[in-house]
């Protein structure tokens, strides 16, 4: 009886459904059939050069080809280009053969953006404005280009696998001879994570920001040595200072983030304004004397634009003042009778500095999880913010030695990020640290858009081990405030600022549209506000008009997967070619969803990798390392987090079969909870 493994056709149809882009190195570019002698039999699996596929980064056929082999393009999305054949008529396929467009010959069949007239302002955000993230600005005048922040954003559900998502630089790179200086508003990360990235891109121009931020960006700049290093100038809100012929000011702004600031770009025609992210202290609704003082001079300015933060424009009224979030953290670290956890950004410098206050005063024992947290209070203790005693901040291993109502844990996680300090305790992935019952858990973060489901299973996890939870939203405590102004502080801004011309900013273009409603019943008339979209090249001629051009800058996202950066499609590339080098390794594992154990030994398929019927210690080396991974990844986890399971076994296998072979194959693994 003929099974469905032994059956021909159904082995090249789990063939290519497998070993999708691995194509037979003897056929470089096409797909081929392999039965006979090369056929995968039960108990076989192939090395790279007896693979039915080769993962080489060639441009797949467009035309011809077998039924299977067009049928499978179709429905995988994969370009077959040329003819499928044989002989003598390969030779010619290949230099029909055509490949992928990379983004220099994209770049080559744009339309080519002119200069700006002499008596034209020029404004491209490049990111920052059909999201909350990379946020970026050019500002171009004559001769002159200046650069407003160089954020990232983090990934989304639309880009799996990449780290950060970057701005795309190749309208400032093609004129990196007039650019002059990039100015920093603040120091969270979607305002400076791009820098180490894209500074050298841009010709490394002179940057200008405030003395905290500038000491962020040192941090960080210390995690890519091979970079030119930065010309940073430290200025304050009372400087003024020219970059090429256009004299830059600055002013305070409040933000969750200390040394924030707002800027001013002088012009023949007026200024152009942009707190960055702002928000305002006040008390019940009335601005204090401290932020009067700082928006005052736009009494007596000529605004000629302002770009105005959009993130809380849905919300009404004033936001939650930080001094309130701060009284309420030290109630609850003063009244709490077992262990606290409080997770936050470690970006929130006073809120952070707050709470080892309030402990360290108490006579409780701080212990600090997650690097990025770590990180920052070196920069705030480097900065003189805080000063903490040698024995206030403990490790983790030494909690046990104290009564769990000394302990305070600060952790990062917040936002229910897979690998993150508090997804990791909750998890009981943590090496030490475990919830009990008798601990409090403080969320002390309001949930970024697109983060929802990913702090359901962090709440659901803490809960299921007993622990209670205050949050914003559940809690009448006020354990959180936003760092972005509400619909009242901005209408508070446009009132005092008084511009002429309006372009939202930092938002998608849903919130940027309500925040120019809101704008026309401020008074500005509906003509002189641009809703833009990344890449819109918005132009204000003569001081008098604002319109946007038809051509657009370059504005496809770079995305950053390792040490990898490029536009989507060169990222795919990239794949196929570690596919070509180093093949891959798939993982199939029975997993049993009430106790997280293996069902039965795991399945492990390779293609263009090893050898594995040569390749026997390996191969029970690595069901070893499968089964004690998975094992005590999932030990007390309820309900099974297979995604993070997934996660945690790839980097384990990966890291484990380069230092067996010194080869980075894809490790594939496929969880079955049964």
């Amino acid at each position: 009886m003929m099974t469905q493994r032994d059956n021909p056709e159904e082995r090249g149809r789990r063939r290519i459904f497998l070993a999708r882009p691995a194509m037979r190195q003897g056929a470089p570019g096409r797909f081929t059939r392999t039965t006979g002698a090369g056929a995968r039999t039960p108990g076989r699996l192939m090395e790279r050069g007896g693979s039915s596929f080769d993962a080489r980064p060639r441009g797949f056929y467009s035309t011809g080809g077998t039924e299977r082999q067009r049928d499978y393009a179709h429905s995988s999305r994969t370009p077959l280009r040329g003819t499928h054949r044989s002989g003598p008529a390969r030779e010619q396929d290949k230099r029909a053969r055509t490949y992928p467009r990379t983004a220099e010959s994209r770049a080559r069949k744009e339309a080519p953006i002119p200069p700006p007239a002499h008596d034209t302002v020029r404004i491209i955000p490049l990111g920052g404005v059909e999201e909350i993230g990379r946020n970026m600005t050019v500002v171009e005048f004559q001769d002159d280009i200046v650069v407003i922040d160089m954020g990232f954003q983090f990934k989304d559900d639309d880009t799996p696998g990449v780290d950060y998502i970057l701005p795309n630089t190749r309208y400032l790179e093609e004129r990196k001879d007039k650019i002059r200086a990039v100015l920093i508003t603040h120091g969270h990360l979607d305002h400076i994570g791009g820098i180490p990235y894209l500074m050298e891109k841009i010709g490394n121009p002179p940057l200008y920001t405030r003395n905290l931020t500038a000491l962020m960006i040192a941090k960080r700049q210390e995690e890519f040595p091979h970079v030119p290093k930065l010309d940073v100038h430290i200025v304050e809100t009372e400087d003024r200072v020219r970059v090429g012929k256009l004299p830059v000011r600055f002013f305070n702004v409040t933000h969750t983030i200390p040394d924030s600031m707002g800027i001013i770009i002088e012009t023949p025609y007026g200024s152009l304004v942009t707190p960055g992210d702002f928000k305002l202290t006040h008390t019940d609704g009335v601005p204090s004397e401290e932020e009067e003082e700082a928006y005052r001079p736009f009494e007596k300015e000529k605004v000629l634009l302002l770009m105005a933060d959009s993130t809380n424009i849905e919300n009404a009224g004033f936001s939650t003042p930080e001094a309130l979030v701060h009284k309420t953290l030290e109630d609850i670290i003063k009244g709490v009778t077992g262990r606290l956890i409080i997770g936050t950004f470690s970006s929130q410098f006073s809120r952070m500095i707050k709470i080892i206050q309030v402990a360290e005063a108490l006579g409780k024992k701080i212990v600090v999880e997650g690097r990025s947290m770590k990180t920052n209070i070196d920069i705030a203790t480097l900065a003189k913010m805080i000063t903490v005693k040698p024995d206030t901040i403990i490790p983790a291993q030494d909690v046990s030695r104290y009564p769990p109502d000394r302990i305070v844990i600060l952790a990062t996680g917040a936002q229910g990020e897979e690998f993150a300090a508090l997804m990791r305790i909750a998890t009981k992935g943590h090496k030490v640290l475990r919830i009990t019952e008798r601990d409090t858990v403080v969320l002390s973060s309001s949930i970024i858009p697109g983060n929802e489901k990913a702090v359901e299973k962090l709440k659901d996890n803490i809960s299921r081990q007993g622990a209670k939870i205050l949050h914003y939203r559940t809690s009448e405590l006020y354990v959180h405030s936003t760092g972005h102004a509400n619909r009242g502080e901005i209408e508070w801004l446009h009132r005092k600022v008084k511009p002429k011309f309006f372009i939202p900013t930092h938002g998608n273009h849903y919130r940027l549209k309500l925040h120019k409603e809101l704008a026309e019943t401020l008074g500005t008339p509906r003509e002189n506000i641009v809703v833009p979209d990344n890449g819109s090249v918005v132009e204000i001629a003569r001081g008098e008009t604002i319109h946007v051009r038809k051509e657009k800058a370059p504005a496809s996202p770079v995305l950053v997967d390792g040490f990898a950066i490029g536009e989507a499609q060169e990222v795919v590339l990239r794949d196929r070619q570690m596919l070509a080098e180093d093949g891959m390794f798939v993982i199939i594992a029975t997993i049993q969803a009430g106790n997280g154990k293996l069902k039965k030994s795991p399945d492990i398929i390779s293609r263009g990798f090893v050898y594995l019927r040569e390749s026997q210690d390996l191969l029970h080396q690595t069901r070893i390392i499968i089964k004690k991974t998975i094992e005590d990844t999932t030990a007390g986890m309820n309900p099974i987090n297979f995604e993070y399971v997934k996660n945690i076994l790839t980097d384990n296998i990966s890291r484990f079969l380069f230092q067996k072979t010194a080869k980075r194959p894809i490790v594939i693994p496929v969880l079955l909870g049964v």
